[in-house]
């Protein structure tokens, strides 16, 4: 069968005619009733939709395309693969295609880090990582309690979602969510307060906080808000963990995989955590894979304890170990510091020029931000760029950031021309939202003149 790639034909609706979407897909989705157009072919940072519009992307698959869209080294090893007629499936069997990452993500990645890692294949979504990290946490130590932080993001499976900060997410749970005991990420309470000091009481006789099986974080939370933990902040946590004798475990889902400049959020810290999550960025191309890299004195499941169907994805394999060519030498990562410099500035230029809104820029590498004091001027940016040719979403704990996440290799041209119209965007939504302050204010005065 021949898809219909421009959307003439009977397998796709025409733009503006989302009924037959309406009809057959869930009410669950989300980004596309912020992005509402039918795409249907995409390439490096840009996809276009079926009347041939281009959109720079600054959304990036939520940090899974950090390659671009259809990054052809990474595509012409998965092609290749398919005509050999590769294994695509095959549970945790050894195959070729898995061996080939293994050795790869061991000589490229770890052993230049002098990690020592193994590497567990788990259902290839990010929450399943999170959910295996959790259990054999609570394994390892045979206790039950996770510590987790406030504004965390880390899935919506149970597991995972008991460890989720998001109050609108956890609502949809629909069961108590338990185990789980919650501290002040850095900076949550005030700069003035030591969240670490906070959580270290806490952890001692008579806080009623049981002695815990883990405690999980984001070095960076995407979702959250944007929020980077400082190097010493981390290196702090790594070692109150290590001194009660609680595994450490680093969530690297959203900002790993050289979003934040190094190929490990956590790097710029110098820590290595007992449990890694990964996913999305590391299937290289946008195919599902997940992985748990637990140090070799921790791995204590017995055969099957966590398993999945899909968690041999031979066509993922081959791809992340294309990607990881990238990473070979120090070119690649030194672009990316290049490029996240580029925004940092460009972001400082616009919040200047709107200090009476509270534009407050945020983040490290290429996931980087601009927080606003009235949240809904976020969404309203959103809206603006996407007229305008730019996909930018929003974050934290009131969709009160735009979140700036393109793909790593994105052209410094197109960077530039996105952040351009992200400039433009800004300028509209800040006109439009002034106006609107301005006249509830004049309306106000009237009312205490009256």
């Amino acid at each position: 069968m021949t898809i219909d790639m421009e959307g003439t034909g009977d397998l796709w609706t025409k733009r503006g005619n989302h009924d037959e979407f309406e009809d057959l897909e869930s009410a669950v989705r989300v980004y596309c009733r912020s992005f509402d157009r039918i795409f249907s072919r995409a390439s490096g940072a840009c996809m276009f939709d079926q009347d041939g519009r281009r959109f720079i992307d600054f959304l990036s698959g939520a940090g899974t395309l950090s390659y671009g869209h259809n990054d052809p080294h990474i595509r012409d090893a998965v092609i290749d693969y398919l005509k050999a007629e590769g294994i695509l499936h095959s549970l945790d069997l050894h195959t070729t295609a898995k061996l080939s990452f293994l050795r790869k993500f061991r000589d490229v990645i770890l052993a230049p880090r002098r990690f020592d890692y193994r590497v567990q294949f788990c259902g290839p979504t990010g929450a399943n990582a999170v959910e295996a990290s959790l259990k054999l946490a609570r394994r390892i130590t045979a206790r039950t309690t996770i510590i987790a932080f406030t504004n965390a993001y880390h899935g919506v499976s149970l597991g995972a979602l008991a460890v989720t900060a998001s109050a609108s997410k956890r609502a949809a749970a629909g069961t108590p969510l338990d185990y789980v005991a919650r501290m002040p990420f850095e900076g949550y309470l005030g700069a003035d307060l030591d969240s670490l000091a906070v959580l270290d009481s806490m952890l001692a006789n008579g806080s009623g906080i049981d002695p815990p099986a883990g405690i999980i974080v984001e070095t960076v939370q995407a979702e959250g808000g944007i929020n980077v933990a400082s190097e010493s902040w981390l290196r702090r946590l790594s070692e109150l963990a290590k001194r009660r004798g609680i595994p450490l475990i680093v969530d690297d889902i959203q900002v790993g995989c050289g979003r934040t400049g190094t190929f490990f959020s956590f790097e710029r810290a110098g820590i290595t955590p007992d449990i890694v999550c990964l996913s999305k960025a590391i299937g290289g191309i946008g195919l599902p894979m997940a992985v748990v890299l637990v140090k070799p004195e921790l791995d204590l499941w017995r055969p099957g304890e966590h398993n999945g169907t899909f968690r041999g994805n031979n066509l993922a394999f081959v791809a992340a170990a294309a990607a990881l060519d990238y990473w070979k030498d120090g070119h690649f990562q030194e672009s990316v510091e290049r490029r996240g410099r580029r925004i940092r500035n460009h972001l400082i230029h616009i919040a200047e020029r709107y200090p009476r809104h509270g534009a407050t820029v945020r983040g490290i590498g290429m996931i980087q931000g601009i927080g606003w004091s009235n949240p809904p001027m976020a969404a309203a940016i959103s809206r603006a760029a996407f007229a305008r040719g730019l996909m930018v979403e929003t974050c934290g704990p009131e969709d009160e950031v735009v979140k700036i996440l393109p793909p790593l290799n994105i052209t410094e041209d197109e960077l530039d021309n996105g952040l351009a119209l992200l400039s433009q965007a800004v300028e509209a939504a800040v006109s439009e939202n002034t106006d609107t302050e301005d006249i509830a204010t004049l309306a106000s005065e009237f009312r205490e003149l009256t």
